[in-house]
């Protein structure tokens, strides 16, 4: 099983589109950095290629809905915030935005990228890092934190 994030990017012109990803990790404390791999012919894909940045938002169960909503439509024809009812926010210190919905937030600036078969690795320095208070204040409430993983196909399951 997988941690399934909402990955956040924006064209050339700050069009923001949506990108549910399972393969997520990171790869290094000193400094932060963390890896998202995508699809080719994904068009998150092409805007993370072109702007260099990308927001990694973690949702909760409740947004499941949304989450396989993101993953089945693409944002080139179409706006996902609008469609699903997520709300963004201006991030802190990237482009893409936030998705206020989520609760926690990555930042990243891509520091490289490499293609491994049909995916690339993107590679981001974690510029700005944030949490939902009412979950991670202190002692991590397991009670308000139901991660989504990702088994298979269309098969979830939730902490």
């Amino acid at each position: 099983m997988l941690n399934v994030v909402l990955v956040t990017c924006v064209d050339k012109v700050g069009k923001a589109n949506i990108i549910p990803i399972a393969w997520v990790m990171p790869t290094s404390f000193n400094p932060p950095k963390i890896a998202i791999s995508v699809g080719l012919g994904r068009y998150s894909h092409k805007l993370i290629e072109e702007t260099k940045e990308f927001v990694v938002n973690i949702p909760t169960a409740d947004l499941l809905e949304k989450i396989k909503f993101c993953g089945s439509v693409s944002g080139k024809f179409l706006d996902k915030f609008k469609e699903s009812g997520l709300t963004s926010q201006p991030a802190k210190k990237v482009k893409p935005p936030i998705i206020v919905e989520c609760v926690a937030h990555l930042e990243c600036k891509v520091s490289h990228q490499t293609t491994t078969g049909d995916h690339t690795i993107f590679v981001g320095d974690v510029v700005e890092a944030y949490t939902n208070k009412k979950i991670f204040d202190k002692i991590l409430n397991l009670e308000k934190l139901k991660l989504v993983l990702h088994v298979g196909e269309d098969v979830f399951w939730t902490t």
